[in-house]
Parts: C-alpha cells; structure tokens; sequence
C-alpha cells in the first residue's frame, strides 16, 4: 500500500492555502502535519479526501488517481476522522459505526452479517462495544472520539486521516486515542496521517513529520530531522529541543520559551 502526493495546491480566492505538496507513505507510516494556525494543514487533509478539489496536483493511492474514483470507491480506501462531529440525532454508538458501511450497500440494499461482523470488529478494536446501545450524546468526548475512529475503521480503509483527534480531551484520554491509533497502524497496515498542534504527542507517537508554514512544506522526514530546534524557532517562534525519553521509549519535546519578542517588528 502506497500514498504518493505531487504538487498538491489549493486556493481560496486569490489566496493560497497550500502550494506545490509532495508527499509519500507507505504501509504502517504514521505521519504527522505540524504548523501553527492558517498553515494550511486542514486544507491539506481536504484535499486528500476530495472535501477540496485542488486547483493542481494529483493524490495516487496504490498508483490509481484519487481523483478517477467515485465518492464511494474512495471510502472504501480512505477513511476521515473530523476534527468535531455534529450529531442531531439520537444515534446510537452502533448506528454510527454501521454508517461506515454505507459505501459498500447499494441503493435500499440492507446491512448483511458480513457488514455487521466488520462493525463488530471495528467496535472492538476501539473498544467501544460497550456503547453500542448507548445514544452519542450520553458518550464522554474520548467515547465518542473512539466511536467515530470505529466508524472511519468500518469503511476498511488502506488510509486514515485525522484532524486534531486529540483537541479538547483531556491527557489520559489524548494518550488513549493515540496509543489506539498507533496500534492499528501496526496491526492493519494502515497509513494514518493526523493533522495536531501538539509538538509533544507528534514526536512521541508518529514515525514521520510534515512540518508546514504558510501552505508550504518547510521541512519533511523522521522526527529528529524535521524537529530542530532551527525549525521549530522558524515556524512556531519557540525555543524548544527534541530528546529520547527512555522512561517513554520514544521522542518528547521540551519547550522552553517563545521567541516571538526576539523576531524583528515587521515579521
């Protein structure tokens, strides 16, 4: 399984969100898009799924255009977890996880055992059963952050995207989600891609970075490549360092300070 992206853009008016986006991921990549707000790392996440239709470039997936698939035939190959759900009925956690299926039911065609079976499974792999009867709005945020992850897990994607899975949980459930997300990369062979303001949880948890300025890719690679402290000081006006924590096993962040007042006053 492989995601090539080449001279992916996007513009907003007159405006460009993202410009000229190379990109590559393979099977069991977990790769995280940093930048500070109006960088165009949404964007980017639209464009892969086709919320946006980018003015140039292509997205490849297993060497097919993204762009020659139908909306279903692309479901079933890449699944979206939003960065907030808007649910107005009282769904059920399992209603919401056998919408995942949708894409694979012909018209006025009914959920099969089959489908219920990948349900099921997704649900436990979230570990969500629990909540199948439950309605969404009586689900804490991680419940539900879990139940929609299920539900993107139900298409049987080759790719996930996340926008900001973790924003307004709190820690223990952010380290859930992601200790979850990163096993399932693992085990599935997906290649997750997560969209995060957080420096921390991007070097601990994902095994490539983008780091993305102004619609633009400023620097691409493994953690400690991409994390300088020159880089993070360009793009986010901090000082910070990146370390391996071997109390953790994996790579953190220590912030030390904004560096904001130190950059000229025409910036």
């Amino acid at each position: 399984m492989k995601l090539s992206v080449h001279g992916l853009s996007f513009r907003y008016g007159s405006s460009d969100a993202i410009s000229n986006i190379e990109l590559e991921a393979s099977e069991g990549d977990v790769i995280g898009i940093l930048g500070p707000n109006g960088s165009g790392k949404t964007t980017l996440l639209k464009c892969l799924n086709r919320s946006l239709t980018p003015r140039a470039g292509t997205v490849m997936i297993d060497d097919v255009d993204s762009q020659t698939l139908t909306r279903k035939e692309l479901a079933t190959r890449m699944g979206t977890v939003p960065q907030s759900v808007n649910i107005t009925f009282p769904f059920t956690a399992l209603d919401i996880v056998m919408m995942g299926r949708l894409p694979e039911l012909k018209r006025f065609e009914s959920e099969s055992r089959r489908d219920m079976d990948i349900v099921k499974e997704a649900m436990a792999m979230t570990n969500t059963v629990q909540f199948a009867d439950r309605p969404m709005d009586q689900l804490s945020g991680g419940e539900r952050q879990r139940v929609i992850i299920a539900r993107a897990l139900a298409q049987k994607p080759k790719v996930l995207l996340l926008d900001e899975p973790t924003l307004h949980l709190d820690v223990n459930h952010q380290l859930e989600i992601l200790d979850l997300i990163t096993a399932l990369a693992r085990k599935e062979r997906l290649i997750v891609i997560i969209v995060t303001h957080d420096l921390a949880l991007a070097a601990r948890y994902c095994t490539k970075v983008l780091l993305m300025q102004n619609g633009c890719i400023q620097a691409a690679g493994e953690v400690t490549d991409v994390m300088t402290t020159e880089n993070l000081r360009k793009v986010f006006l901090i000082e910070a360092s990146v370390y391996f924590d071997e109390r953790i096993g994996a790579y953190s962040v220590s912030i030390l300070r904004s560096t904001r007042s130190d950059e000229p006053e025409d910036r």
